[in-house]
């Protein structure tokens, strides 16, 4: 029986490799993306199955899964990698709509995949769920704090779903990668990076070891990825709520 994966943001950079990645392994590919004519495109490519639908909105989440599992049978990997940036800072510049378009689609895309999957996974005795994060959800991120503090929320629902649902057998990861060339990233910035002396990472290499992460025992982990470097598991700190001293009477 053949794999069946969703991959969210699937009609270009890190998403559409994501989809040529399993594709090549032999997987059923569900494509998920608002890009419609490129989707379509990258679908005709791998041989998957392309669904419009803007992650935003929690009935389209539904209406993805509702595909897998109606074209393939069910559904194994989801990977929630669709997302945008670019929305600015919070004082003069602060524009809502920027801010509420930023937040719908790199968290509650995220929430709203993962309460669609759910129910597919269990049905099929677990799965993995990889989301994408960034180094922008581990460090603070002075450019875009909004995009950091929506990738910061990946993280943080991913390493708080991930105790509860590994007894259904369904693991949760974060990739976190580094820079990256994906339309998220001009080509100037790129041009400029390397001239800086800072390593570009292609989507393939990112999308290899995102795989390789869904494909593992982990669960709970965020993971950098950043060029030419094998995947580094982020450590956090244990912190231990504190007691009461009080003596109880």
């Amino acid at each position: 029986m053949s794999e069946v994966v969703l991959v969210t943001g699937a009609a270009s950079g890190i998403g559409a490799a994501l989809a040529r990645c399993y594709a090549r392994g032999g997987a059923q590919v569900v494509l998920v993306d608002i890009d419609e004519d490129a989707g379509l495109a990258v679908a005709a490519e791998t041989g998957g199955h392309f669904v419009a639908a803007d992650v935003a909105r929690l009935d389209d989440n539904r209406a993805a899964v509702e595909v897998a599992v109606s074209a393939f049978g069910g559904l194994d990997v989801v990977h929630l990698n669709a997302g945008t940036g670019g929305a600015g800072g919070v004082g003069e510049d602060f524009d809502v709509e920027r801010y509420r378009r930023t937040m719908a689609v790199n968290v509650d895309g995220v929430m709203f995949g993962i309460h669609a999957a759910l129910p597919a996974l269990r049905a099929r005795g677990g799965g993995a769920i990889v989301a994408t994060s960034s180094l922008a959800g581990v460090a603070p991120t002075p450019f875009d704090p909004i995009y950091g503090a929506s990738k910061h929320a990946v993280i943080g629902l991913v390493r708080s779903l991930a105790p509860k649902w590994a007894e259904a057998g369904i693991t949760f990861n974060a990739i976190c990668p580094g820079f990256a060339r994906t339309g998220m990233v001009p080509d100037a910035l790129i041009d400029h990076l390397h001239g800086e002396g800072y390593a570009v990472a292609e989507p393939e290499e990112i999308a290899a070891a995102a795989v390789d992460i869904a494909h593992g025992k982990g669960t709970g982990q965020a993971w950098e990825l950043q060029a030419g470097q094998p995947p580094i598991s982020v450590e956090f700190p244990h912190i231990a709520l504190s007691r009461s001293t009080t003596d109880a009477r």
